[in-house]
């Protein structure tokens, strides 16, 4: 599916309207869980340790001027691709492809000349969210691992969208998991990498924020899970070795806080979007 622009020709109605995973696939699941949100935050973490990805996104991103406003695009993407129409997921990549092609830099540290859609560079992206979207899930007890296989194979149909090839992407848990070990000698913590961690980790809020809602501590709490689900490798790159929180007890820390979340009523915890999908696949089956 590299380089191809699928259309409305492509597909029925039935198609267009279940999306390009629907909710009978692992991805919803995962997609929709409350954990879902400590996943995210990992794999920007994990991102930002290759040089030139964190490059692109420093270089050529409104990051540093608005980190707020980058985050949710990305969780808009993401909950687009996932819970759109396929038509609806069509155009949120076709916008990200058109940006892309634009953008490219040098990095100072590897002598690199790249463009962010460099297949190696949108490969790392995907991979990164998928072992940080599926290791939270695993871990908090939503996927079982014939589930994680499944998982990690339905997600080749979202890098295949955004433009790669999709014979070069991981199927399955094992895959993934040899990706990470071939490229893990290229990862480096580079000070745009270090900038990115701090602004991730101890995000600029307002003062009448920090004073006045919860949202500093509850987004440490965020953030501790985040870094502590992290590969070990990963932390000892970074120099953070997990926020003072064993495997076992991160793993036990991320039921809590997912266990609190299922508390919450859905229409508080999940975006438009998504409740957009669920609503509008319901209303299917309905009829």
């Amino acid at each position: 599916m590299s380089g191809v622009r699928p259309s409305a020709r492509d597909w029925t109605p039935e198609e267009d309207l279940l999306g390009f995973f629907g909710p009978d696939s692992v991805t919803w699941r995962v997609h929709a869980d409350p954990v879902y949100s400590v996943g995210g935050l990992r794999a920007l973490l994990l991102q930002a340790l290759h040089p030139v990805a964190m490059d692109g996104v420093a270089r050529n991103s409104v990051f540093r001027e608005s980190p707020w406003q980058r985050l949710t695009r990305t969780a808009e993407y993401v909950d687009t691709l996932t819970f759109g129409t396929r038509r609806e997921a069509i155009r949120a990549v076709r916008r990200v492809r058109g940006l892309h092609r634009r953008l490219g830099g040098t990095e100072e540290t590897t002598g690199r000349t790249y463009r962010v859609d460099d297949a190696d560079l949108l490969l790392w992206v995907h991979a990164c969210e998928v072992d940080s979207l599926l290791d939270v899930a695993r871990r908090a007890g939503v996927v079982t691992p014939a589930e994680a296989d499944r998982y990690v194979a339905e997600q080749v149909t979202a890098a295949a969208l955004i433009g790669v090839d999709p014979d070069d992407v991981p199927a399955s848990v094992a895959e993934l998991e040899a990706y990470f070990a071939r490229v893990r000698p290229q990862l480096a913590l580079t000070p745009a990498a270090r900038e990115a961690w701090r602004f991730l980790v101890v995000p600029p809020m307002p003062r009448w924020v920090q004073l006045l809602t919860p949202a500093r501590p509850a987004w440490g709490s965020l953030a501790s899970l985040a870094v502590a689900t992290l590969p070990p490798w990963a932390r000892r790159l970074a120099s953070m070795p997990g926020l003072a929180l064993t495997d076992t007890a991160a793993t036990a820390a991320l039921k809590a806080f997912r266990t609190g979340l299922l508390a919450v009523p859905e229409r508080a915890r999940r975006s438009p979007i998504v409740r957009a999908g669920f609503d509008r696949t319901a209303a299917a089956e309905a009829v």
